[in-house]
């Protein structure tokens, strides 16, 4: 079974390194940032809004998740 959680405040995540997504665009559009929270979850936040919410997939749905980007 996979899982996603919604986090409201992307910022209650305390010790998180974000990195912007490869497939952002570098002029301020739409900027997706990702963090590894452990092996096994993954954290997804609009950089525009770090106070704003969070999405936190676990292994399973974040690559479920990828595979539909494509």
């Amino acid at each position: 079974m996979t899982r996603e959680v919604r986090v409201p405040n992307a910022a209650a995540l305390e010790g998180v390194r974000w990195r912007r997504s490869s497939r952002s665009g570098p002029n301020g559009g739409s900027c997706v940032e990702v963090a590894g929270l452990s092996g096994e979850v993954t954290a997804v936040r609009d950089s525009k809004r770090p106070q704003g919410p969070a999405l936190v997939f676990d292994r399973r749905a974040w690559a479920a998740f990828l595979r539909r980007l494509d």
